[in-house]
């Protein structure tokens, strides 16, 4: 009779921090990643519905989207050519299954603090064409540290500049605590749908050997607040990838005084 002993094996975290770098990269160069969006249009910006970069004519309409469209458009829409007009609502699905098509292209919809814009996901972007792999330091099981969450007795809400140059509200829950290089730091976070938390910060690493601003998505805490807090899972924002996205900078006080040298950095340069 034979044994699985697989099973009982101890998982090797580099194996699982290689296997996740991986994913990761063939994820940011998929068809419909980050790296393929060629432009965010913002429908105030184009009172007479008409985006040069994209089909059709798209005009906002209170809680919806008016989207008018010829047979010389070639759009589709839930994967039927659209002669005439149909009303879209914010996509919340994964990109490949937005509703709104054309010549490959996935036109997205999207709201933001009231605004409607389009997002423009082409397949054949120079930004995915140019992409030649993410900079990322290898597992080093000191960057895994004990934290915990301390939520706020209310969320709060900060005004922080995007990376599109606007200001908008960023939520945050609570703080990070955790051990760094000998002495205490924290970040301010939000808590996912899911539980688990998300920090945008930067560090002293921060523009010189590291993108000028980076995200950390923590599991969730345990009952206690109790979190793993693993810096090797770092990673670079959408806007690393396409200047086409609104990434948040990062609130006041999540600025790091130490160095994080770990988790990605930078996108491989020629």
């Amino acid at each position: 009779m034979s044994t699985d002993v697989s099973r009982d094996a101890p998982s090797d975290p580099r194996q699982e921090w290689q296997q996740w770098h991986e994913q990761r990269t063939a994820a940011v160069a998929s068809s419909y990643g980050p790296l393929s969006l060629a432009g965010t249009y913002w429908l105030s910006d184009f009172p007479e519905g008409r985006i040069p970069a994209v089909p059709g004519e798209w005009r906002a309409d209170g809680d919806e989207v008016v989207l008018t469209a010829g047979a010389e458009d070639g759009i589709t829409v839930d994967g039927k050519p659209l002669i005439g007009t149909v009303r879209l609502t914010a996509d919340h699905a994964p990109i490949h299954e937005s509703r709104a098509e054309s010549a490959g292209r996935r036109l997205v919809v999207l709201r933001r603090e009231g605004e409607w814009a389009v997002r423009d996901f082409d397949p054949e972007s120079a930004a995915r064409r140019a992409f030649r792999g993410i900079v990322a330091t290898p597992y080093d099981e000191e960057w895994v540290r004990p934290g915990v969450f301390r939520p706020y007795a209310e969320d709060r809400h900060v005004r922080v500049e995007n990376a599109d140059g606007r200001e908008r509200g960023l939520g945050l829950a609570g703080e990070l605590v955790f051990d760094l290089h000998g002495a205490e730091h924290s970040l301010q976070v939000a808590v996912e749908d899911d539980g688990t938390l998300w920090a945008v910060f930067a560090d002293a690493t921060s523009g010189r050997d590291s993108y000028r601003f980076r995200f950390l998505r923590p599991a969730a805490p345990a009952a206690d607040g109790t979190v793993t807090v693993d810096f090797n899972r770092t990673l670079l924002p959408p806007c690393a990838f396409a200047p086409h996205f609104i990434c948040p900078f990062p609130p006041p006080g999540n600025t790091l005084d130490t160095a994080v040298s770990a988790g990605e950095r930078r996108l491989v340069e020629d």
